[in-house]
């Protein structure tokens, strides 16, 4: 699976196209899919994306943990999966943001990359920079109180 690491500003150009970072293009190379997918956060004023495995387990756990007819599956599988777009890389490592993406998050000129492990998020780089400070004050707050990360077993579980 991908890990998405860092934080990279790129141009976006006036048909919506913007480089997505080279760590990020290699972290979804193994992919059978060449590009991310990405979606609207759910209460953010950004988008989400990863490999289209992450979409996947995604899909799966929706299925496992509620049954296709639950109201709450269709929920949010209506709100992530179906407003999800494949973005596939063109040549030179771009994509093309659709113009009701870029509205949602008022990208205008300049792009966001947040790398958040599993997943990465795109930004007006405005509103992250609010977003970054505000997530530092409750990072500060919060985690002194977290619990220690433990060990995993082979077969994943917490040990």
């Amino acid at each position: 699976m991908a890990l998405f690491l860092s934080t990279f500003e790129n141009k976006v150009d006036k048909k919506g196209r913007v480089s997505v970072p080279a760590s990020f293009r290699t972290a979804v190379a193994s992919s059978h899919f060449q590009g991310v997918a990405v979606y609207r956060h759910l209460s953010l004023p950004c988008l989400e994306g990863a490999d289209i495995s992450f979409l996947e387990q995604i899909s799966d756990q929706l299925y496992e943990g509620f049954g296709p007819f639950d109201n709450d599956q269709l929920s949010v599988a209506t709100s992530i999966l179906a407003e999800s777009s494949q973005l596939g890389f063109d040549s030179e490592g771009r994509i093309l943001l659709p113009a009701p993406m870029r509205d949602f998050m008022g990208i205008d000129g300049h792009a966001t990359f947040v790398g958040l492990g599993r997943k990465f998020q795109i930004w007006a780089p405005d509103q992250f920079a609010v977003h970054r400070t505000a997530q530092r004050d409750i990072a500060a707050d919060k985690a002194p109180s977290l619990p220690p990360l433990a060990k995993r077993d082979s077969a994943g579980g917490r040990s």
